[in-house]
């Protein structure tokens, strides 16, 4: 990408983003008016009703959107190229199924029901869950090849799911705090909520940013990376350690939202091209967008109500998934 299209894009990407921010606070049950939004921005704690539907209510849910949606971004282009398998995502490996059993046993045997106290539950959960695809991945002939690993997440996460659902089933009091956060939402949350997960999700952006580079020279097959000097094993343990945090911090503060990280890297690839360091970049603008345009547009799909934003990405994913699938067996069977 040249510098000149590469600065385009990221003006362009950023302009969209705040905007997406702006009708998230401006927009809803009652929507305000460029006036009264700058009046309630620039005066807090004003007291107003202005004031306190923004500060209050809808400035928390934007900042998790961003927040959680950029990580799901950058957790999902970091794992498609870990993977080298263009469907990896955190929802579909393991990560967010072992992040929702940690989170059922948090509830169920601690008495835990904030942001801040899943976090530390969520982030063993998808470290567990992400060790062991990897370990399962690793068995026989061949190493952790891309198909080995899509299958031991696909049966870790049905594993996961269903051991989830059995205790669940046992214990009807731990299933009403869990449904609220397993639908997936960024509403209820509150910045103290933020503060807690942030410096995880800084620290898995950052080593996100540093595997960039490594993930283009892990696309040329492991020989090859060998070849020029990089060791695989770290390269590869860096990424994991990335996504476990990322996805790990996402889910415990927004619930196991699914397709975010698969929709936003496909979205970033055709812009960004095969240099990861810009593809990471891309996607985590674009899940950021993705999340906050998810939660906008569920407040109005059922009014007087809302539809939580882990089911309208749901909504906005499967067809991307089922599209990207018929097109790689288009490409196999041509």
């Amino acid at each position: 990408m040249s510098p000149t299209r590469a600065a385009t894009t990221l003006v362009a990407c950023f302009a969209a983003l705040a905007l997406l921010a702006l009708l998230s606070l401006a927009l809803g049950a009652q929507a305000l008016s460029p006036a009264q939004l700058l009046q309630a921005l620039a005066h807090p704690l004003g007291g107003g009703q202005a004031e306190r539907i923004v500060v209050g209510l809808r400035l928390p849910r934007t900042v998790v959107a961003l927040v959680a949606g950029a990580a799901l971004g950058l957790a999902g282009a970091v794992m498609q190229g870990v993977t080298r398998n263009p469907l990896a995502d955190p929802g579909l490996l393991g990560v967010n199924a072992g992040a929702s059993l940690a989170v059922v046993t948090a509830i169920g045997a601690f008495g835990i029901t904030t942001a801040s106290g899943y976090v530390w539950f969520a982030l063993g959960g998808a470290a567990v869950a992400a060790a062991v695809v990897y370990a399962v991945g690793v068995l026989g002939p061949g190493g952790a090849t891309p198909v080995k690993l899509a299958l031991a997440g696909a049966a870790l996460t049905a594993t996961l799911s269903s051991i989830t659902t059995l205790v669940l089933l046992a214990h009807l009091d731990v299933f009403q705090q869990f449904r609220f956060w397993q639908v997936g939402s960024v509403a209820g949350r509150s910045l103290p909520d933020v503060g807690v997960i942030a410096p995880f999700v800084v620290v898995g952006a950052a080593l996100a940013l540093v595997g960039g580079r490594m993930l283009d020279v892990l696309a040329l097959g492991d020989d090859a990376a060998r070849g020029l000097g990089l060791n695989v094993p770290l390269a590869r343990a860096i990424c994991a350690v990335a996504v476990v945090l990322l996805a790990g911090s996402a889910t415990a503060i927004a619930g196991p939202l699914v397709f975010v990280g698969l929709v936003a890297t496909h979205a970033a690839r055709p812009i960004a091209g095969s240099d990861h360091r810009w593809l990471i970049g891309l996607a985590a603008l674009i899940g950021a967008g993705l999340l906050v345009a998810a939660d906008l547009i569920g407040r109005f799909i059922a009014p007087p109500g809302e539809l939580e934003a882990g089911v309208v990405i749901a909504l906005i994913g499967a067809p991307v998934m089922i599209a990207l699938v018929r097109r790689r067996r288009a490409v196999m069977t041509a």
